[in-house]
């Protein structure tokens, strides 16, 4: 089953919990049992799965992230500016596959899914493949 989401960001670099949405998705098919797979298919957003009960988490995510890959380094070379939200999706990733069980996503008490912005504000896609492991 493949679906797509579309996903508002509102600053340059932000996470947006999606996990609620995924949920949304997965429950419109009935599967309960299988994986699914969140994918970005975008060269300047990733996704992740992290903690999503204390938002300070996310804040020094971000912060440490902006002290790894600067925003504005001289030497960078690509014409658009935007070469560091290049590098941080690569180092973040394209996707995660998540286990479904019981008919919901099986993530830790604290965990949430989240499509990283690196390059916003924008409206991202966000493909969803899930594969039952259900006789059908």
């Amino acid at each position: 089953m493949f679906s797509e989401l579309a996903v508002s960001t509102h600053q340059r670099r932000e996470f947006i919990d999606i996990t609620e949405p995924l949920g949304e998705v997965l429950r419109a098919t009935g599967i309960t049992s299988g994986i699914m797979t969140v994918y970005s298919p975008h060269t300047t957003a990733a996704i992740t799965v992290n903690e999503n009960w204390d938002p300070d988490v996310i804040h020094d995510f971000l912060l440490h992230l902006s002290s790894l890959v600067p925003a504005h380094n001289l030497q960078f070379r690509h014409g658009e500016g935007n070469s560091d939200s290049h590098i941080l999706a690569s180092l973040i990733g394209a996707s995660t596959t998540l286990i479904i069980r019981n008919g919901s996503l099986y993530l830790g008490p604290w965990q949430g899914v989240y499509l990283c912005e690196f390059d916003g504000p924008r409206t991202r896609t966000v493909a969803v493949h899930i594969i039952s492991d259900q006789a059908l």
